[in-house]
């Protein structure tokens, strides 16, 4: 545990709002435990390979390593959907704001999903509370329409949830039509009988596969609570978490190391200007250069840049790790990086980065390297996301659980869907993990089950099919419109 948590808190006020947004976002994934991970559970409590209590036990002790040694990847794709704007806004309270409202968006969305038994997406849900806060911010004065939403990560993200339940359909039922032809034994592909344990192999089978998703579910999802406590703690003591403080000595020098070689690779104006009507050239990614005011002459996206990698330079320099770094500076530092970081990534998106192939590779490794002084997590904020998600795996699985085992398909799951089905989530979510891509379990499994129902040729039940689908449809402008308006009440009182 962090024992400075508290401290820089300057009021009461401020005690109570930290507070207050932990414990909601902690809630956010207790309610992803039981709205999720009950899909982890489904095939094994509905072939009889594990009782209800030791499957959702287990599978919330696998949920709990899950987020623990999962790493952050997903965390900052989670996080980076946000404008940069209100990532690098201190003391306007538009980034707490934008918490609160993405927070009990999704809460009150994830909650009334449960309630019908309908596994919707908290993955979904969270990404279209972010998309929603970002363009109700782009309707504020002085800005843009949709503007300062990172559309490029929400694309990827984007893609990633609509491909992923193409995926599960499509490889589970292939596996299980696979499976009928090679292995020939009639028990696997029949309803599980309700007085004989299955066979000890099939039965290791599932458990592993439960154990798989599980484990892969709370390395994905439970990211998402990391990345959005990483919020409230920047947004409300920014002086103790706007920087790494944790990093060593040869982790802040290969760090001030890559500012320079950043700063000496621009020095030569390796970023073409976008050109706007009129022949004037645009602001160093929507956002005035340090000490700038609103009327300011536009400057070169290159000095930009190089100013804000001068600012950190200075700031590192003669330190030996972000701890020696005075507190009232190390906000400067944490906005600097992330607009380096934006500006490199809009000049490459749109062609503007005028290096060579191998010069770009470089500067994504010197990117990575200044990143991490600011894209981290406590060890303690794992702990903490790890067992709200494991204790939400514990209670109110059943809704959900049933759904899947008895209503997606017109037959009983038999033990070979439920092999195949968690085959192919374990497997994707997994990988998507890895890769840093926020998919859905509940996408993923859900659709796996389908799939093989339908090369089982059991047959779909269509009224619940038709009630899942709806909901996965709703869920993005359905979040989108709940956290946008949150956010415009929130930025009142916040």
């Amino acid at each position: 545990m962090d024992f400075e948590l508290f401290n820089g808190l300057t009021s009461g006020g401020q005690t109570f709002l930290l507070i207050l947004c932990l414990l909601i976002a902690l809630g956010f994934e207790v309610v992803n435990g039981f709205h999720d991970t009950a899909n982890a559970v489904a095939t094994v409590i509905y072939t009889r390979s594990l009782r209800p209590w030791a499957a959702v036990i287990w599978s919330g002790i696998c949920n709990f390593f899950g987020v623990f040694l999962g790493g952050i990847a997903v965390a900052l794709a989670i996080v980076h959907l946000l404008p940069v704007d209100l990532l690098i806004a201190k003391g306007t309270g538009g980034g707490l704001a934008a918490v609160l409202a993405l927070l009990v968006s999704a809460v009150l969305w994830n909650l009334a999903t449960w309630y019908k038994g309908l596994p919707a997406s908290s993955s979904h849900t969270l990404i279209g509370a972010i998309l929603g806060v970002g363009i109700a911010n782009s309707l504020l004065p002085g800005h843009v329409f949709g503007d300062g939403v990172n559309w490029s990560k929400a694309e990827g993200v984007g893609l990633a949830l609509l491909i992923s339940p193409l995926i599960g359909f499509t490889l589970a039922g292939i596996l299980l039509w696979l499976s009928k032809r090679t292995i020939r034994k009639p028990y696997l592909y029949d309803k599980p009988s309700e007085e004989t344990p299955p066979p000890l192999w099939i039965r290791s089978l599932l458990i592993l596969t439960c154990t798989g998703v599980s484990f892969a579910h709370g390395s994905n999802d439970g990211q998402k609570g990391v990345g959005l406590i990483m919020l409230v703690l920047i947004g409300i003591l920014p002086a103790q978490y706007a920087l790494n403080t944790s990093m060593t000595h040869d982790e802040t020098a290969r760090t001030l190391d890559a500012v320079r070689k950043l700063e000496a690779t621009f020095a030569s104006g390796a970023i073409r200007e976008p050109v706007r009507e009129g022949g004037a050239t645009m602001q160093h990614a929507g956002f005035p250069p340090q000490g700038a005011t609103s009327t300011a002459s536009p400057i070169s996206t290159t000095q930009a840049v190089q100013n804000d990698l001068a600012l950190i330079r200075q700031l590192l320099e003669g330190k030996s790790t972000p701890k020696d770094v005075p507190q009232e500076q190390r906000w400067e530092v944490r906005k600097s990086v992330l607009r380096v970081d934006n500006a490199i990534a809009v000049a490459e998106k749109n062609g503007n980065l005028m290096l060579a192939p191998e010069a770009k590779v470089a500067v994504r490794n010197y990117r990575s390297d200044i990143r991490a002084i600011t894209d981290y997590a406590p060890s303690w904020v794992m702990v903490a996301v790890a067992l709200a998600l494991g204790f939400g795996t514990m209670i109110g699985w059943k809704r959900i659980v049933v759904t899947v085992g008895e209503k997606i398909g017109m037959g009983h799951l038999s033990y070979a869907q439920g092999a195949s089905a968690e085959l192919v989530a374990m497997s994707t979510i997994g990988i998507s993990a890895v890769a840093g891509l926020p998919v859905s379990t509940t996408h993923v499994l859900a659709s796996g089950v389908a799939g093989t129902m339908v090369a089982n040729s059991s047959g779909l039940q269509t009224a619940t099919v038709r009630k899942i689908a709806l909901a996965w449809l709703l869920t993005l402008p359905a979040s989108m419109l709940l956290a946008g308006g949150l956010y415009l009440v929130f930025r009142l009182f916040v």
